[in-house]
């Protein structure tokens, strides 16, 4: 099958696990309670209250609120979120998404260029001190809660030596806040910086990024660095590395050329599947570091039970999953040519 045709086909199949995933996702928020009470005070009468059921069509059947959501989803119009200021949610998911979307690229990526290079010279270096230290690392990113991660790095580096911030995207407690000087063209700080050639708030963007990186990149940084060193192992165990050894290939050719690639192509999946997790999971990391992205609008969302928002947010988590499993898979086209995409 061709790369075009198969790309179609996996967009095309986008469409009924997201009508799934609608219709599950709206029959919760409506069985979790009254979605009328969000707009209700105590010093309404009887007959404001009926208007209000009338007016959001809270005093119609089921399917039909979920017929006029779905109409609405597809033009757009998520809702309106409480949480947000009484504002459009896709106006929230466009001011969020990319701060929670900076902080998920900085996560995987320390957490690749740390995890795939040690899980690789762990395996090279099995039973031995490194191979031991590797293993350590890796059961403490397991088992460590992330909050408790985050409040110890706060407590370390800000607090402690000083060295980083607190929390948020951008220093606002100095008497001149370097991103404030910045215009809001893309609501990513990094990239609005670069386009003002505001080298000043760049810094301060990256600075403010690099704990709640870290803390969040700890966990995915372990499993990937776990499930590499396992498949270099079997790689490296494997017929044709003996015979590329044996051809006087230098073990550096044989490791890099023929091991590592082979071993990505489990380690792929973890990745794609770990950005998914990422994007929609940050949510204790933006709390702890008043991080003001997508998850800490969600958890803000479930305190205050705003069901347009919790819609809004979940729905887009499962099409971040759905285009990153896409990815996925071409992905293994591209490391391994044998695998079909069919």
């Amino acid at each position: 099958m061709k790369l075009r045709d198969y790309v179609i086909r996996r967009l095309l199949l986008l469409i009924p696990v997201l009508l799934g995933v609608s219709v599950l996702l709206f029959a919760l928020t409506r069985l979790a309670g009254d979605p009328a009470t969000l707009y209700i005070t105590e010093r309404m009468t009887d007959r404001q209250v009926e208007q209000i059921r009338e007016k959001y069509g809270f005093n119609q059947p089921i399917w039909i609120q979920y017929e006029k959501w779905f109409v609405g989803a597809l033009g757009g119009d998520l809702g309106v979120s409480k949480s947000f200021g009484n504002r459009p949610v896709t106006e929230a998911i466009i001011q969020k998404f990319p701060a929670t979307f900076e902080l998920t690229v900085a996560s995987l990526s320390i957490a690749i260029f740390i995890g795939i290079p040690l899980g690789v010279s762990s395996a090279k270096r099995r039973d031995r001190p490194v191979d031991h230290a590797t293993r350590i690392f890796a059961l403490a990113g397991v088992s460590i809660p992330i909050f408790w991660l985050g409040i110890l790095l706060q407590f370390l580096f800000y607090y402690e030596l000083r060295w980083l911030p607190f929390g948020g995207r951008f220093d606002s407690t100095s008497a001149n806040p370097v991103y404030f000087s910045v215009p809001t063209r893309t609501y990513f700080y990094t990239i609005d910086s670069l386009l003002a050639l505001n080298g000043a708030a760049f810094f301060d963007a990256i600075v403010h990024l690099i704990l709640p990186a870290i803390a969040l990149s700890y966990a995915s940084t372990a499993v990937i660095t776990r499930l590499m060193r396992s498949s270099m192992l079997e790689v490296l165990g494997a017929e044709y590395i003996k015979t590329a050894r044996a051809k006087g290939l230098s073990e550096k050719v044989v490791v890099r050329k023929h091991a590592v690639r082979n071993a990505l192509i489990p380690t792929t999946t973890v990745i794609g599947l770990s950005f998914g997790g990422l994007l929609g999971g940050a949510i204790l990391t933006e709390t702890i570091f008043n991080w003001p992205g997508l998850g800490k609008w969600s958890a803000d969302a479930i305190l205050g039970a705003d069901r347009a928002a919790i819609l809004g947010f979940t729905l887009l988590a499962a099409v971040v999953y759905v285009v990153v499993n896409l990815i996925v898979d071409l992905m293994y086209a591209y490391l391994d040519p044998r695998i079909r995409l069919e």
